[in-house]
């Protein structure tokens, strides 16, 4: 990820968020007008001053050693209480970030005339996560665990790269570390793109399957309830331009990363089919190839950790019971074992 500029001091203050009053949020000034909501769970975060300063929790208790930043993939959004309440109790702060033009951020980012959850240059978010670190770092916490999902786990290893010592660790969930598709797709077709995306960035190129959004949705026979205008099945369109900037974000990966923080690895056990229903789209990453996200995990630094969720779904976080206990167990043991 090149290096981008450091990003303003956020100065909005926190207010309810839509999850509810375990929750807050605030909005994170960037560079050129740009926001990324930054997301807190208010029992394990320190109280309510403003700007978010050291000083302790509600409780008056110093704040948690260590600070779980969850980053959201490609069509998604922090929508996950019970990972917050998870981390929380087992005694560590949890924040989340909706990055530009997604979630909570998506109505300024629209408004602004650009595409819903895309840049041209996943490099911009090098500003999103800058911010939002340097909210749970004013906060008082010593370390700062990033745990990115899909999309979320590309740009995290990206602006770690980039940035050394702003992460102290890396969780990534079901990273996105290579194309789900043919060899024709990932070899000819991308080299099509890397023209195609420079001189029309705004070509619809492609859109995610819908079925897996349906199999997780309560109305539709799922389990978790959630925004569909932020979150819709069939998602928004991919183009040319940002679909250029994943590729090429995915060939920085391929050649391999210089991380040299603990970073843990997780990915369900197999996958499924991407763009057709059937019934185990919440038992398999129906979204992304595990062999890829296997066979690409080590190169991303010199301490990688590889482990396996049987019966996973591609976020990990929203599998079925005992998946889903499973991951959560894995990743907050791991976490606790560093240094």
């Amino acid at each position: 990820m090149p290096d981008a500029p450091a990003a303003p001091g956020p100065a909005a203050s926190w207010r309810e968020d839509v999850l509810g009053p375990e929750f807050q949020a605030r909005t994170l000034l960037l560079p050129g007008g740009a926001e990324a909501v930054l997301v807190r769970h208010v029992p394990s975060t320190p109280g309510p001053s403003d700007p978010a300063v050291a000083g302790g929790t509600p409780g008056g208790a110093p704040p948690a050693r260590t600070a779980v930043l969850y980053v959201h993939g490609f069509v998604d959004y922090f929508f996950h209480p019970h990972v917050a309440r998870a981390v929380a109790a087992r005694g560590h702060a949890f924040y989340a970030v909706d990055l530009r033009g997604y979630g909570r951020a998506l109505a300024a980012h629209v408004a602004a005339g650009r595409d819903p959850n895309l840049v041209d240059d996943l490099a911009l978010y090098a500003q999103d996560l800058d911010a939002a670190a340097d909210v749970v770092r004013a906060a008082g916490h010593e370390r700062l665990v990033v745990l990115g999902h899909s999309t979320g786990g590309l740009v995290a290893p990206l602006w770690a790269n980039a940035r050394p010592g702003r992460a102290d660790a890396l969780v990534l969930n079901s990273p996105w570390l290579e194309l789900n598709e043919s060899w024709l797709m990932r070899g000819p077709a991308t080299w099509a793109i890397d023209v195609v995306g420079r001189f029309a960035p705004r070509l619809t190129v492609g859109s995610v399957g819908e079925h897996y959004g349906a199999a997780l949705h309560r109305e539709t026979g799922g389990e978790w309830d959630y925004d569909l205008a932020w979150k819709p099945h069939a998602g928004f369109p991919a183009r040319a331009g940002w679909l250029r900037s994943v590729r090429r974000a995915h060939r920085r990966v391929a050649r391999g990363l210089d991380l040299t923080i603990p970073v843990l690895v997780l990915a369900s056990d197999r996958s499924g089919p991407a763009r057709s229903w059937h019934d185990e789209l919440v038992t398999t990453d129906s979204v992304l190839d595990v062999v890829h996200i296997r066979e690409r995990a080590p190169r991303l630094g010199s301490d990688v950790t590889v482990r396996t969720v049987v019966g996973g779904a591609h976020d990990l976080a929203l599998s079925p019971q005992p998946a889903r206990d499973a991951y959560l167990t894995t990743v907050l043991d791991w976490i606790e074992s560093l240094t």
